[in-house]
């Protein structure tokens, strides 16, 4: 019978799970099958107990489903880091990023603007605090709902300014990717994985991202707006 692996994932690395899965599939003939969802349910999800083999998350979330005892202790493997980026609509004209003075005066100047639902649009929340124009700008904040990529309402023109993770930009058709933030408020996610309690299949699991980590998977990672760990 065929190992099956079951996991979820959040949709900031979607696509990069399933380059990675096609080539260890090819190599191990396991089958893997990773549903992607916005992190936050897909947390919600693994603490209501329903049954995965792997989950792939932030690293803070990894930590705290650690914690909590739906994950095996000593299973967890960082696995990418992945940077935000800035985007506009196709066509749409394109402000400065160069530099954090830059950024605020574009923010400023948005009629909208949109961040994801998780760590990196915590942070960036945090930024604009810092900023002191959290106030100033709450009106036209957009939030995208869980599982919604931030560039698709950036390519609908319901957004005008949308930061997310740069893999979750790169393949949208409709925007103009800026580039990333400036190095110094930009704001690395690092994405981690691990084998849940209760999988049957955890020698499978850990084979499984032995091979994502290893150097064939480098420029996947790196073609995807990662970088491998």
């Amino acid at each position: 019978m065929t190992t099956v692996i079951k996991g979820i994932s959040s949709m900031a690395t979607r696509l990069l799970l399933a380059e990675l899965v096609a080539g260890f599939q090819l190599r191990s003939g396991f089958r893997v099958d990773i549903e992607s969802v916005g992190g936050v349910d897909a947390a919600k999800r693994v603490q209501a107990g329903e049954a995965f083999d792997v989950v792939i998350l932030a690293s803070d979330a990894i930590d705290k489903l650690l914690a909590a005892g739906h994950l095996q202790a000593g299973s967890k493997v960082d696995l990418v880091r992945s940077g935000v980026a800035v985007a506009v609509r196709a066509g749409a004209p394109r402000p400065d990023i160069a530099s954090e003075d830059a950024v605020r005066d574009a923010v400023r100047a948005a009629r909208s603007i949109s961040y994801s639902t998780g760590p990196s649009g915590v942070a960036l929340a945090k930024l604009f605090e810092r900023w002191g124009i959290a106030e100033e700008i709450r009106d036209r904040i957009v939030q995208a709902p869980p599982g919604v990529p931030v560039g698709t309402l950036v390519a609908r023109g319901e957004v005008e300014l949308g930061f997310q993770q740069l893999s979750e930009l790169l393949n949208l058709d409709g925007i103009t990717v800026l580039g990333p933030l400036p190095p110094a408020i930009q704001v690395i996610t690092t994405f981690s994985a691990a084998v849940a309690t209760g999988s049957l299949q955890a020698d499978a699991v850990r084979a499984m991202l032995d091979y994502m980590n290893s150097p064939e998977a480098a420029g996947v990672k790196r073609s995807q707006g990662m970088d491998p760990i």
